[in-house]
């Protein structure tokens, strides 16, 4: 029997975004993820993209409060991939059926502008793979340089609206304003395909400030959006202080399993057709069915990892990630199976956001 497709839910209002965020009746949050689940199932299909993630570097020149990474972190083993290492990767992206390979890092000024522009040059002439890239804030002449070079996309997450807030956990480069917005527009306007997102319960983050970042996602018309809980460092001042803001505990938003899913949800509802990863960081809190969750719940793209396993276990944004001690063939058939489990269908292609508005 043919089965009739439910009209497709309406944007919700900024009232209805901090309801469904605060909402805790089981019932009512099935009625969420249906919404989230039929209009990703409308606008980007039942596909799920394989997005090959290759973890370049893990030097990092900032001192975000929040991230293992930081450049203060003197625990932490430092490496850089070679060039012939993220070929290697590349081609088993190629051999894996991927459509695309992102290459990932902290904010390194040891990776250079012509040593990058020479790599993607390099992948986009000897694949058909899209290449994105999630390096950190740039020079705007790195950035159209490595777009010239066949760049297709850059991933920065502008982790929270607030700006006090954001000041507080990411203080800037010393004489440089870290102004993320400007950096997505600069994006914008050299054709990269532009993606972006935020943390989920960062100590001092309000329901309303969260409630800020899913209408900047409406109003930034993003590509691609990732959203993930936080997760605590230990060698992080905020894993050491979480009071940097104080805020009355009924405001503070939870860095639950169940948040995450309300705003990967809420996402899907505010942005119907971009591109939405089911995140590691999901998978880290419920390794048995976080991704499977999240993609019932809005998401279309997961993200396996081709970082050779020599190098995972050093890129520790935060502890015991998800799928670190599995190798690239391993963590392909693992995610392929699960997304077969679910009646869905593997994406073929590069998986561009096809805009419907």
């Amino acid at each position: 029997m043919n089965r009739t497709p439910p009209a497709a839910a309406p944007t919700p209002t900024r009232e209805e975004l901090l309801r469904w965020l605060r909402e805790d009746d089981a019932s009512r949050l099935g009625q969420l993820w249906t919404m989230a689940d039929e209009t990703r199932r409308r606008n980007v299909g039942d596909a799920v993209h394989l997005r090959g993630l290759i973890e370049i570097s893990n030097h990092c020149v900032r001192e975000c409060a929040y991230c293992g990474l930081r450049a203060p972190n003197r625990s932490l083993r430092r490496y850089r991939m070679t060039a012939d290492e993220i070929m290697a990767c590349t081609a088993a992206a190629v051999e894996f059926g991927y459509g695309t390979v992102v290459l990932q890092s902290g904010e390194d000024d040891g990776i250079r502008q012509q040593w990058l522009a020479d790599v993607i040059r390099k992948i986009k002439s000897e694949t058909s793979l899209a290449v994105t890239l999630s390096l950190g804030e740039r020079p705007e002449e790195d950035l159209a340089a490595w777009r010239q070079a066949g760049a297709d996309r850059y991933l920065l997450r502008f982790e929270t609206s607030d700006p006090v807030l954001y000041k507080l956990i990411h203080p800037p480069r010393p004489g440089r304003l870290s102004d993320r917005f400007a950096i997505l527009n600069q994006l914008r306007e050299l054709g990269y395909e532009v993606g972006s997102g935020v943390m989920i319960g960062i100590p001092g983050q309000t329901y309303d400030s969260l409630a800020d970042d899913l209408e900047a996602f409406r109003r930034l018309d993003l590509d691609m959006i990732g959203v993930g809980p936080y997760i605590s460092h230990p060698a992080t001042p905020l894993a050491k202080h979480s009071g940097l803001r104080p805020i009355p505990p009924e405001q503070q938003v939870p860095n639950t399993e169940l948040m995450t899913y309300k705003v990967l949800a809420l996402t899907r509802l505010v942005r119907p057709d971009a591109n939405i990863p089911s995140t590691t960081a999901l998978a880290t809190l419920n390794k048995d069915a976080g991704r499977e969750l999240g993609l019932s719940r809005g998401a279309n793209v997961v993200m396996p990892n081709l970082t050779p396993p020599q190098y995972r276990t050093l890129y520790e944004i935060y502890p015991s990630k998800a799928c670190l001690f599995e190798n690239a063939e391993d963590c392909r058939s693992c995610l392929k199976n699960r997304i077969l489990a679910m009646g869905r269908t593997i994406g073929q292609g590069p998986g561009s956001r096809r805009q419907t508005a």
